[in-house]
């Protein structure tokens, strides 16, 4: 048997009205981004993207996606992202763009990043809190950014490459 290898596209949402977020679903972002990639790359660039292509995590109050593809075609889906404008998801269609924070070989690669960057955010938003109800709760926000979840993120990508198998 052969594993299948496969990249990790950790992306952000970005909107101008936050609240539009929270009309961000799996499917919402699976359509719009292969239509992303036939516009792109056509019906080659959708044919390679098909076979192992899946949104893996959305969370729809920070706008932060995760996008499983094969290792060998995940700049297909690299380069097609800009070119994505707007989701649509119940009859809205939301202006966005996406853009690329960091590609790592597993899910936990890209925690471990998600958590680096979350943690300079909040370090960025400290300085601009006016009072100091805001800045205790940016500061508990930076130490609640921990890996307490590894062990299940570690077992779901023992079982994927169980179910690539």
């Amino acid at each position: 048997m052969v594993r299948f290898k496969s990249r990790y596209l950790l992306c952000e949402v970005c909107v101008e009205d936050r609240s539009s977020l929270l009309l961000l679903e799996e499917r919402t972002i699976y359509q719009a981004v292969k239509a992303a990639v036939a516009r792109a790359h056509g019906d080659y660039g959708s044919a390679l993207l098909i076979l192992s292509f899946a949104v893996k995590y959305v969370n729809a109050h920070t706008g932060v996606i995760l996008i499983r593809c094969r290792k060998s075609h995940y700049r297909i889906l690299w380069s097609a992202l800009p070119f994505m404008s707007c989701l649509e998801n119940r009859g809205q269609k939301v202006p966005c763009s996406i853009n690329c924070l960091h590609i790592g070989g597993t899910i936990r690669t890209c925690q471990k990043f998600l958590v680096k960057y979350s943690t300079q955010q909040l370090h960025r938003m400290l300085p601009h809190c006016t009072t100091e109800a805001e800045r205790d709760e940016v500061r508990r926000a930076v130490l609640s950014c921990s890996l307490e979840k590894e062990r299940d993120v570690e077992e779901e990508e023992a079982e994927e490459e169980w179910d690539d198998e």
